[in-house]
């Protein structure tokens, strides 16, 4: 009597042809995508969020205290915002409490307190008189906010980690806060100014969505011992800035915003890609160092 040959049991199969059996602990195991990175958890975390919510609020005071024409308290609102949108991402990698929550609500803030409140400060400030011309530049700079983020969002694993790709958001709101703060500082008005305001809001929105490269400091390692000077150099910037903070606070994001041009320039000039999106071959290339 002819015999059949078995059928080989399926990979992952245990060897009685039973499924194998999961491990009590496996559903609190962290998945990873195809590139084996680990994919943010689902849960939420108050630490992190409580700094995100935190840069909700300024952007959302920035918004009150522009519409009541208190545009120092709206531009310092804004700085704050900064500080605390710098904080909830580098607070969740050191407590292990990243999330897809906390990346999109991260995002969402942001477009308020980098995208609505600056777009509203500017408008309000200096750029009402100009009629259409006004407001289609504040909104050129709200959309470009919101074109970066999204941006942001989906290049994230494709994009040379040690620069962004185009001017970052919190950045170019400092621009637009930065200005507003010098000039009530030295006691101008806004309706002085339309022109230059109309000009740095293009500047600011239109820089977000090209594809210049801005430095991340992303590569810096903090846990890494360094030179003398460069705590010098700290110190001095500190005091340069406890001077006159909005002028120098000012200046600093002024040279930020041109160094991205600087760069593309340079690059344009030695031939090299101006592009930092990178290929799967330079990807995994980056991930085998």
């Amino acid at each position: 009597m002819a015999k059949f040959p078995r059928r080989r049991p399926k990979a992952g199969a245990a060897p009685n042809g039973k499924a194998p059996r999961r491990s009590a602990f496996s559903r609190f195991a962290r998945k990873t995508n195809e590139r084996g990175e680990l994919q943010p958890r689902r849960g939420i975390y108050l630490l992190p969020n409580a700094f995100t919510t935190g840069a909700l609020f300024c952007g959302f005071y920035a918004i009150v205290m522009a519409m009541n024409q208190r545009f120092e308290h709206a531009a310092w609102a804004i700085f704050v915002a900064m500080l605390l949108d710098g904080l909830d991402g580098r607070v969740a990698r050191l407590t292990n409490t990243q999330s897809e929550f906390g990346a999109q609500y991260d995002s969402l803030s942001d477009m308020v307190s980098f995208g609505a409140a600056p777009a509203l400060v500017i408008y309000e400030w200096s750029l009402r008189g100009l009629g259409k011309l006004g407001w289609i530049a504040a909104f050129v700079y709200c959309a470009g906010a919101a074109l970066r983020l999204a941006r942001f969002n989906t290049n994230i694993t494709v994009v040379d980690k040690r620069y962004f790709q185009g001017m970052p958001s919190p950045s170019a709101a400092a621009l637009i806060a930065g200005f507003v703060l010098v000039m009530v500082d030295m006691g101008e008005h806004g309706v002085y100014y339309p022109w230059a305001s109309w000009a740095l809001a293009l500047f600011a929105g239109l820089t977000m969505v090209t594809n210049v490269p801005y430095y991340s400091f992303k590569d810096i390692n903090f846990k890494k011992s360094v030179p003398f000077i460069t705590v010098f150099l700290i110190a001095l910037a500190f005091t340069l800035v406890s001077l006159d903070p909005p002028k120098v606070m000012f200046l600093l994001f002024v040279l930020y915003g041109l160094s991205g041009y600087v760069v593309f320039a340079v690059r344009l000039a030695k031939g090299k890609p101006v592009s930092i999106v990178q290929v799967d071959e330079e990807i995994d290339e980056s991930d085998r160092r």
